[in-house]
């Protein structure tokens, strides 16, 4: 297998608090090929978002993050890149899509302006007509035929979904090796969220981008990722391929999560009704006591 273009190896968080450093990731280890769609799946405070954070570089900066283990891109250290460089990748070879697009999005800039500002990372003279052109171009590549309108218009003056379309068109806008997803669809309803995820898979699959999609959603995950990531309380307790990790979970933590999805007929979910006794306490002190798979 060729090199990984994500290689994250032991990776821990801390932060500083009142008694000291806190731990929040405990050694967290994966890796994605070029091309590949990964998730990284887990309760909401599992550590996802923030390990997806420390990819794209936010938290190197903060006084009260410790950051260990080992994060490469491919092949290079990001804790050994300058902050410039850094920063030179973000929006060109990685980009993200985050949970909340009217929160990502400046709510005092048209659309159209902050379309050129991520362009320019890729091309510095871009002119803003020139952009304009481009950006009315992914608009489209996302179902946006009112492109001209759109980038006109201000965030607030568009509806959740199309927020959401916007964001995604401008995580590949300059075509990145790699696209971090931190639940690009909760904001959403079930199916705006199906239509944008298709939307997505399209894109990445026609541009070979690597992804790295966070999410709880295990109906999503199911469809949209080759292989997945099962993280609980910072720690990974089981990784696989999807159709095997789905049809034999091995830790408790992940059937209890296959568990929880919401369904109208028994079909599509392990029986792990020999497994009941184990679920008897409370599902966090039973896994204080098991060891990874």
């Amino acid at each position: 297998m060729s090199r990984p273009l994500l290689d994250i190896r032991d990776l821990t968080l801390g932060f500083k608090g009142w008694t000291g450093f806190t731990e929040v990731l405990h050694g967290i280890s994966l890796n994605i090929q070029q091309g590949e769609r990964v998730a990284l799946v887990g309760e909401s405070g599992s550590g996802k978002s923030v390990t997806a954070r420390i990819v794209l570089g936010m938290l190197q900066s903060l006084r009260s993050a410790r950051i260990g283990g080992t994060v490469e891109f491919d092949g290079r250290d990001l804790a050994q890149m300058s902050r410039t460089e850094r920063q030179r990748l973000r929006g060109t070879r990685i980009s993200m899509i985050f949970q909340d697009p009217t929160s990502s999005l400046n709510p005092v800039y048209r659309i159209g302006t902050q379309f050129h500002e991520v362009l320019k990372r890729e091309v510095p003279n871009f002119s803003y007509q020139d952009a304009m052109g481009r950006a009315a171009e992914i608009l489209r590549e996302v179902s946006i035929v009112d492109a001209e309108r759109i980038l006109s218009s201000y965030p607030f003056q568009l509806s959740g979904g199309m927020n959401q379309r916007v964001m995604i068109a401008m995580a590949l806008a300059n075509e990145p090796d790699l696209l971090l997803a931190d639940e690009p669809g909760t904001a959403l309803d079930v199916t705006v969220q199906a239509q944008t995820l298709d939307l997505m898979r399209g894109l990445v699959e026609q541009h070979n981008t690597a992804v790295l999609f966070i999410s709880h959603n295990l109906g999503v995950v199911r469809e949209f990722a080759d292989r997945v990531y099962v993280i609980y309380k910072g720690r990974i307790v089981e990784h696989g391929p999807t159709t095997a990790l789905f049809d034999n979970p091995r830790h408790p933590y992940t059937r209890a999560l296959m568990m929880a999805v919401p369904r109208l007929t028994g079909g599509g979910v392990p029986d792990i009704s020999d497994d009941a006794s184990a679920f008897s306490a409370p599902l966090v002190d039973h896994l204080a006591g098991e060891s990874s798979a």
